[in-house]
């Protein structure tokens, strides 16, 4: 997503968790774009490090940009858990709430203020949000819950001219869930039977999407839910 936004002509800032050396790895590519990044340490989970994450962003705007706002911000934090309903722990529960729903919901609220008016916010969210699968009963229920959320926050934030939508990613070969739709022969020929177009899918397949929705060409487009999934499950 960074490096597809930073290709449709915008500077970036990015955000890591723990993985530093990757986060400055994604910077460098930017930078060899001849577009401006930075990238900033943060654990979606923690709701209290959020103001103090806002400050950050705002000296870094301030000193990388002179500016004092910036235009467009994506929630693409995530992370599965695979466990049948009946083995789903609170614990677990808990975790996927804290980053899918709490996570977005109050990062946003904080970040707010240094948006910029007439500005975009994207929402992940997923094909398990439309269909069901053993297994993703909780992961699946956060991410209904973030479509839900994206539709009252393009209402309230209308008056910002700020347009809210969501985009759900199918089944994509990365590192997520352990790598298994890229990794797992099995679940990887799995997909590609069921999806239209015959193939898993690609992070540039949904970088290229977030890009166009960060596009003056995509400015009417509010409170929708953007499947990009190859046609899956139809």
């Amino acid at each position: 997503m960074a490096l597809s936004i930073a290709a449709n002509g915008q500077d970036v800032i990015l955000t890591y968790n723990s993985k530093k050396a990757e986060a400055a790895e994604v910077v460098a590519l930017i930078e060899k774009q001849g577009r401006k990044a930075v990238a900033l340490q943060l654990d979606a989970s923690d709701t209290k490090s959020f103001a103090a994450f806002a400050e950050t962003v705002k000296q870094t705007l301030k000193q990388t940009w002179n500016r004092d706002n910036f235009d467009f911000l994506v929630n693409n934090a995530g992370f599965g858990i695979y466990a049948p309903f009946t083995e789903t722990t609170e614990e677990q529960f808990d975790q996927l709430v804290n980053v899918h729903l709490k996570g977005v919901f109050f990062l946003t609220q904080t970040l707010l203020p240094l948006m910029a008016d007439g500005g975009r916010i994207i929402n992940v969210s997923s094909g398990l949000a439309r269909f069901s699968l053993p297994g993703y009963m909780a992961y699946g229920a956060m991410k209904g819950a973030v479509e839900v959320l994206t539709r009252y926050m393009a209402v309230e934030l209308g008056s910002r001219r700020i347009s809210v939508n969501a985009v759900a990613p199918g089944a994509i070969a990365t590192d997520f869930g352990g790598g298994v739709v890229r990794d797992n022969k099995a679940i990887n020929q799995q997909t590609v039977s069921q999806t239209a177009l015959g193939r898993v899918g690609e992070a540039d397949d949904i970088g290229g999407v977030v890009a166009s929705l960060l596009s003056d060409e995509t400015r009417w487009i509010n409170g929708q839910r953007i499947e990009v999934s190859g046609g899956i499950h139809l």
